[in-house]
């Protein structure tokens, strides 16, 4: 990969990953609701997931999806479903005006990471889009294990940058809410996106 290729890569990356989607609607909910700082490891997850089919794209593994189709679907209703769980869960969280944020506890660790990386991967179709992607910036005939490295660390980069940078302005946007009337319809709407976003993704075909 060329350093032209790889610079018009990472902007094409980035533009990707603030493309409205599954994975952008699950950060803009968390970040409504618990901040900006708690969607990190939600999206180093989404992301990682996309490293995952970025790699099987590059290796060529695209038979993968044909061959395993009811996984994937099996994969994706899975995703979709807990989409919409994690949106009941945001429609019946409790108001508490006495902390700063709202009563949701933030979601750390491992668990965080697998709710992201479940959300990105319930969308298997996403190796189509590298699959078609990926020949405009490499060559896949003659790809190299340096190259398949290059690229997912230029992913990395600019997917977590472009996903942060959606959690920042959705948390800058929960900080006009402050009565309980305004935090109890933040948590509506915030989950009503989960909800809309599993709705989405368990009827796409």
């Amino acid at each position: 990969m060329s350093f032209e290729s790889a610079i018009t890569f990472f902007i094409a990356i980035f533009i990707f990953g603030i493309t409205p989607g599954p994975g952008i609607f699950a950060i803009i909910a968390r970040a409504m609701v618990e901040g900006s700082r708690s969607c990190f490891l939600l999206a180093l997850g989404m992301v990682s997931s996309d490293i995952v089919y970025l790699v099987l794209a590059c290796l060529g593994l695209a038979a993968i999806a044909e061959h395993w189709g009811e996984l994937f679907t099996i994969i994706r209703f899975t995703g979709a479903a807990y989409l919409c769980y994690l949106g009941w869960k945001l429609w019946t969280t409790p108001i508490d005006l006495c902390e700063d944020t709202p009563v949701s506890k933030p979601r750390h660790g491992i668990k965080s990471f697998l709710q992201g990386f479940l959300i990105s991967a319930s969308n298997p179709k996403v190796i189509l889009f590298y699959i078609a992607f990926l020949p405009t910036f490499m060559n896949l005939s003659v790809l190299s294990i340096a190259d398949i490295a290059l690229a997912s660390v230029l992913q990395l980069f600019a997917l977590m940058l472009g996903v942060m940078l959606i959690a920042h302005m959705a948390s800058k946007a929960r900080r006009i809410f402050r009565s309980a009337k305004a935090m109890r319809n933040l948590n509506r709407s915030a989950g009503s996106i989960m909800i809309g976003a599993g709705a989405f993704l368990a009827t796409r075909h």
